[in-house]
């Protein structure tokens, strides 16, 4: 597999402004083993500019304090902070209201938080929860647990041959009158490939069923209105956004959100404590027990602003951009298979793939001895894995500071995997 040089398709004219965005992140100009860095693992985390990073310092520089108890100023600025977070996280996602946003850990405990209190309190014996093959684990392990608790029943949207959901068989999946809620990604995070929501979201509702989207990796490569799509809930990570680990957002339907119970107990959730019973907190307090993540919500607002100005559909269209000179470049070497859709604009920044007869972790750690840093394994997406008849893939993701070059570099790198494990 002796990778071709750049091709004359090489984008010409970017996007964005991909060296001066670059320069707002300062892990990437490091060398890793005497390279510089072409970090393309950006679905499992992205980096965090300067605007980011300066949030979370001056947060605990100058007003570390906890929110919304506290009488003092310190206090009163970390609650400022913290609920402005809310308010222009609301706004980037076309929230009707920013009681309709719950802080969590992350897109992961965002759909614990709907199959365990919403699960738990409208599921019944019979029911069934729709989900699909593309899931990842979060969006799968919840509602097995909550299936297995409730009775409920299981059932699955399929792929096809590229990675796309086959909505065939949704007519009569509906039809039976028992698929209460659906959970189903946004955009795949093994695959790349972007999901139908809108669509998904009304058949589902004419069949008076709810529909919570994983979105992981839709907020982070995708413009979000979720008025727009029409959906019930929408999960999502800050990490994967330019903003800090440890934080993230669970927007559900201010109707939905009030009918549900607590997720978690504890202090800032309740309203009054008797020695029997407790009263709840007003939304979205109801749903954030204890001291929440404050730099975190403040960080992720400095990453929502820093998004914004970029543009988020000037981010997908460059993603798209990438994706369509990575697929054309992998696509010419020899021995090498790629899954998902072959078309850039049903995917966005994700390309997985295998080399023949080279396990997706031995490719994995040639490319780093280069400096280009990708993804091998299951992805959290072991029924990815089990349609696609392989044990792993090997990912490279992008996102809006990575460029052409750095493709060129991953291609020369599946080039030296040829040297060493080649049978020639």
């Amino acid at each position: 597999m002796t990778a071709p040089g750049p091709s004359a398709q090489t984008p010409a004219l970017p996007v964005l402004d991909v060296e001066r965005i670059r320069e707002d992140f300062p892990i990437l100009s490091q060398q890793v083993n005497d390279h510089p860095l072409a970090y393309l693992d950006n679905a499992a985390t992205s980096q965090k500019p300067v605007q980011v990073l300066d949030a979370l310092n001056a947060y605990y520089r100058r007003d570390n304090a906890n929110v919304h108890r506290g009488l003092h100023e310190l206090s009163r600025r970390a609650t400022d902070g913290y609920e402005g977070a809310r308010t222009a996280v609301a706004d980037w996602i076309g929230a009707a209201s920013p009681v309709e946003i719950v802080w969590t850990r992350g897109t992961t405990e965002a759909i614990n938080l709907v199959a365990a209190s919403w699960g738990g309190a409208n599921l019944r014996e019979g029911d069934e929860i729709l989900l699909s093959e593309m899931e990842h684990h979060s969006n799968l392990v919840p509602w097995q647990l909550v299936a297995q608790r409730k009775g409920a029943r299981l059932r699955y949207l399929e792929l096809d041959d590229e990675g796309r959901l086959d909505l065939e068989p949704l007519p009569e999946i509906l039809a039976g009158g028992r698929v209460r809620i659906a959970a189903i990604t946004h955009v795949s995070n093994a695959l790349g490939t972007i999901n139908p929501v809108r669509e998904l979201a009304d058949r589902l509702h004419e069949a008076e069923a709810l529909l919570l989207v994983d979105g992981a990796q839709g907020a982070a490569h995708h413009p979000v209105d979720v008025g727009e799509l029409g959906v019930d809930f929408y999960a999502f990570s800050g990490h994967k956004m330019c903003g800090p680990t440890g934080i993230g957002v669970l927007w559900g339907r201010e109707r939905l959100l009030e009918e549900m119970p607590p997720y978690q107990g504890g202090g800032e959730m309740i309203h009054t404590v008797e020695r029997d019973f407790s009263t709840w907190a007003a939304l979205p307090h109801k749903f954030e027990a204890g001291t929440p993540n404050i730099a975190g919500a403040i960080a992720m607002h400095a990453a929502v602003e820093y998004l914004r100005a970029v543009g988020p559909a000037e981010i997908l269209a460059h993603e798209q951009m990438l994706v369509g000179y990575a697929l054309e470049r992998l696509g010419t070497l020899p021995n090498l298979r790629l899954f998902g859709p072959t078309s850039p604009e049903e995917r966005a920044g994700v390309v997985s793939f295998a080399v023949d007869g080279v396990h997706p972790h031995d490719v994995a750690t040639v490319l780093d001895s280069e400096g280009v840093a990708i993804r091998a394994g299951h992805h959290c997406a072991q029924l990815v894995m089990e349609r696609l008849g392989v044990p792993a893939t090997a990912r490279a993701s992008f996102y809006l500071y990575n460029t052409a070059e750095e493709i060129d570099r991953l291609v020369r790198g599946l080039g030296t995997v040829d040297s060493i494990f080649g049978e020639g």
